[in-house]
């Protein structure tokens, strides 16, 4: 028998169709799904559209996380829609302040060896469980719950070795940031990243949470760690060693690409403004003034990962121009952080303490000053992300943001320990978690869950229903956009937009708005479909549909880019927006904001062919473009999206 990855095994243990080839699509069955608020709204409203009567996965749980603002009635209304919606199609529920939805679907749900989907790009952080985890759409969350597999193409395996063992002031963040730093944004289109080698005996299960979930951005379509004793040792202290299944690739396996990271030669790294793989070592950018620090959120959820900073600080006070935001993830860490005292210390030194949630990593408060350097341990620093539209946030590891708070400056944290005789800061944490659940809510059972209905405050709207493309596609190019465009571009969050993510009308006047803030006016004044030319990996990021929903609300219906990135590729593919490559990528440069472009016979052409032809009818000029849909896509872009194929597909088998 061939030796098999650690991924292949998932997959071939949950594979229901297709053949696992890279570039083939393959129909996975999938055992669990996450959605959290600043998505689930929707994937409930789609649950509804699809008429559910009972959830199909083994777990389901719908954590608000993310709008726990509550500035006005918007916010509160989510969250009981999202409440009495999850109990009517039996979910879970995780009510605000039980935590950020991964690290806390790590501790209370996550098992070696499932399958799981979520309606957010950091989903794949439970691959260090030894999960197969992967971020998708809403949609595709809604398909799965009802019971339909998830249907992607099938990745390459890239497998990273890890010899040595990090030094001290060195963690998990700086080996991810050394992945960004060798490989960029775009180094895992189309690849799962498969970790294993003798570097792993070192790295605790949350350790490998903080690597897992930047897998993302690198453009991964998920990352996978082996089910091992540190595995067995999380489970343990949550609980839950029941849930506990040895897991790991074969010792011959065969990856598509290789890599190799020596942890003993990793330095304190950091991302500069404004993308995550703008990676230069910490004592390179030295010196520079700091008025924020953040620590939290998914990319470095453990009590570790706050332990450390509050050993650092314990009986010192942080500088006079930082503001010092302690962002807990979870419910439990918050109260392991109170028994061990590590609150005292961080209070004592000036941080501040905020509920347990994603808050500024999504924009919702804790927005930087214009100008100001922000350093973050978050997992993205996109332009105007932090709520600020000129911010300048930096991600580095917890170590760099507690140096950097104590100093005012940005700080290597070994030249600190150096100067301060600092010992390894290497926190004592207690063997067994503060398991809390006290805010998760069970589904009822299948008779009580029919006779709830979800309340829908004036803010929740109703899905848009699209309707097919004409035979003959003639469109004006409302915008151009350059490389790495972000969803965070495309559909912006923070305080303002985020509570609007139910109300697509709405939200809509907030498209592109971080890239022309005239978009919503010019599309609403052109009446009919238009299209937008992108650059390469168009839609990094946030794994949020509205990016998709709300410019074809206003009336987007094809995107011709240099490439995209995944989740965003099929988000348009399910919400009925053509999405081509130039096949030279040169024609990019030759198309401007305001021109026609004409596709003839699309449907004919789209059914027998990867290949089309794109007119220029303003230049007179002909490009040719490519898809890269299968036959079941091709369908669903011709219905105009998912939702309007499978009621078609209901009608002719009725």
């Amino acid at each position: 028998m061939t030796a098999r990855t650690m991924a292949h095994k998932l997959i071939a243990d949950h594979l229901v169709d297709g053949e696992m080839t890279p570039g083939r699509e393959v129909a996975l069955s999938i055992d669990q799904t996450l959605t959290q608020d600043a998505t689930g709204t929707l994937v409930m409203q789609e649950l509804e559209s699809l008429g559910l009567r009972r959830a199909h996965t083994e777990v389901s749980v719908q954590y608000v996380d993310h709008n726990l603002l509550q500035a006005d009635g918007k916010n509160a209304e989510d969250h009981e829609f999202l409440r009495t919606a999850a109990q009517r199609y039996g979910v879970w529920y995780s009510k605000p302040g039980n935590g950020v939805s991964h690290p806390t679907h790590m501790q209370r749900f996550g098992i070696p060896g499932k399958s799981m989907v979520g309606s957010d790009s950091h989903t794949c952080a439970a691959g260090s469980l030894g999960m197969l985890a992967i971020g998708v759409g809403g949609l595709e969350v809604a398909m799965a719950i009802t019971g339909e597999p998830l249907r992607i193409r099938m990745p390459e395996i890239w497998g990273i070795r890890l010899t040595g063992q990090l030094p001290p002031w060195v963690s998990a963040k700086d080996v991810i940031l050394e992945m960004l730093r060798r490989h960029s944004v775009k180094g895992g289109v189309d690849r799962i990243i498969e970790y294993h080698g003798p570097g792993l005996a070192d790295l605790t299960a949350m350790d490998r949470h903080v690597i897992a979930n930047m897998g993302a951005e690198l453009g991964a379509t998920t990352t996978v760690f082996p089910s091992d004793d540190a595995v067995r040792e999380f489970l343990r202290a949550e609980g839950r060693e029941h849930d506990f299944t040895e897991l790991a690739a074969d010792p011959d396996a065969h990856y598509d690409s290789t890599d190799e990271i020596d942890l003993s030669n990793l330095q304190p790294l950091i991302a500069r403004p404004s993308s995550p793989d703008n990676v230069v070592p910490v004592s390179e950018v030295s010196g520079r003034e700091v008025s924020q620090t953040v620590i939290g959120s998914s990319a470095n959820p453990g009590l570790r990962d706050f332990a450390v900073v509050a050993n650092m600080l314990r009986g010192r006070s942080t500088n006079d121009a930082v503001s010092v935001d302690i962002n807990p993830t979870s419910r439990e860490i918050l109260q392991d952080l109170a028994r061990t005292g590590a609150i005292a210390d961080l209070i004592g030194s000036g941080a501040r303490i905020h509920q347990s949630g994603c808050m500024g990593c999504i924009g919702m408060g804790q927005a930087p000053a214009v100008g100001q350097n922000s350093l973050r341990t978050f997992p993205r620093n996109f332009p105007g992300r932090s709520g600020t539209p000129e911010d300048s946030v930096w991600l580095c590891s917890p170590e760099t943001a507690a140096a950097s708070a104590l100093t005012g400056t940005i700080t290597d944290p070994r030249e600190l320990a150096e100067k301060l005789e600092l010992p390894d800061p290497k926190p004592h944490l207690p063997e067994r978690a503060s398991i809390n659940t006290s805010m998760l809510l069970a589904p009822p059972d299948e008779d009580e869950a029919l006779n709830i209905e979800p309340v829908k405050g004036p803010n929740i709207s109703a899905l848009p229903e699209f309707t097919p493309p004409p035979r003959q596609l003639e469109l004006t190019v409302l915008l151009k956009t350059g490389d790495n465009v972000s969803t965070d571009e495309i559909s912006p969050a923070g305080a303002q937009a985020l509570p609007l993510r139910s109300n697509i009308p709405a939200l809509a006047e907030f498209t592109f708005t971080r890239i022309d803030p005239e978009y919503p006016r010019r599309a609403q004044q052109h009446g009919s479909g238009h299209a937008v030319i992108g650059g390469d990996n168009y839609g990094q990021g946030s794994s949020r549909e509205h990016a998709a929903i709300t410019p074809r609300h206003l009336g987007l219906q094809l995107v011709v880019a240099k490439s995209y990135a995944r989740i965003h590729w099929q988000n348009l593919v399910n919400f009925g927006i053509l999405p081509l490559e130039f096949i030279d990528p040169a024609d990019y440069d030759d198309i401007a904001q305001g021109e026609a472009l004409r596709l003839d016979r699309l449907h004919e052409n789209l059914h027998q062919q990867t290949e089309l032809t794109l007119h220029n009818t303003t230049r007179g000029r002909d490009y040719r473009v490519r898809h890269r849909l299968s036959p079941r896509q091709v369908r669903a872009v011709l219905a105009g999206g998912l939702i309007p194929m499978l009621a078609e597909n209901t009608t002719g088998s009725s």
